[in-house]
């Protein structure tokens, strides 16, 4: 283990963030994570225990994502990569037909959340001089599609947010905004309904993600990269 990566994950109760737990601990490296199940966070401290360390976390709440840095660091330093990979999608609907309620939701976690871990882990990062941060977007923060307003609105911005942050960082850090690429998730299925079958699990997924995570550099800082994997039935 000494000679693995930290890896700091958040979103990691569900979808391609749990697929990715099993993925980095199998390869030997440190996982901690977050996800705002309870429950859910429980079952993963059951399953890996030390160094592996997993907290319920609301990461659109600042003084949680506050709260959860300072034991993080205390207790295990700056992260080597850094994955912003908690999210949400709104049900489709046409702009206007979107409550209030649902939007901000879409907004704080996707947008906000991702500032909010970036705001608390990324200053021990910097006095390193060293590390990666991933911030996942989607195909939808470069394209657009009806019903899903929020959310393309959501990755847009942190495809911004990451080329602004990228022109911040030291040499020898990176930022880079990812599309994960189609996956057949909760997320996914909410949007498409059966035709995410199409497409690979979480699982699959994390098969290629895993090691091509691994792999960003600080020669990647400013990137917008995708998970190089096929559909299942491409």
């Amino acid at each position: 283990m000494s000679h693995g990566k930290f890896i700091l994950l958040t979103g990691a109760t569900r979808g391609l963030g749990r697929a990715m737990v099993d993925g980095f601990v199998r390869l030997g490296h440190k996982v901690v994570g977050c996800g705002r199940s309870s429950r859910d966070v429980r079952k993963l401290r059951e399953q890996f225990g030390e160094p592996h360390d997993f907290y319920a976390v609301d990461v659109s709440r600042d003084d949680e994502v506050k709260s959860w840095a300072s034991v993080v660091l205390a207790a295990h330093g700056a992260p080597d990569l850094v994955l912003n990979n908690a999210g949400l999608i709104n049900k489709n609907a046409r702009l206007w037909e979107i409550e209030r309620e649902e939007f901000d939701a879409v907004i704080d976690v996707n947008i906000k959340g991702v500032a909010n871990v970036i705001r608390h882990f990324a200053p021990a990062m910097l006095e390193k001089r060293a590390g990666v941060i991933v911030n996942f977007s989607s195909g939808w923060g470069r394209s657009a599609d009806a019903e899903v307003s929020p959310y393309c609105a959501s990755k847009w911005a942190v495809e911004g947010l990451t080329q602004s942050l990228a022109q911040e960082l030291p040499s020898g850090m990176a930022v880079v905004a990812l599309n994960p690429g189609i996956i057949n998730t909760d997320m996914l299925r909410s949007s498409w309904a059966g035709a995410a079958s199409n497409y690979p699990s979480a699982q699959e997924w994390a098969t290629a993600a895993v090691p091509f995570l691994l792999k960003i550099s600080a020669s990647d800082n400013g990137k917008q990269l995708t998970v190089p994997i096929h559909g299942a039935n491409d």
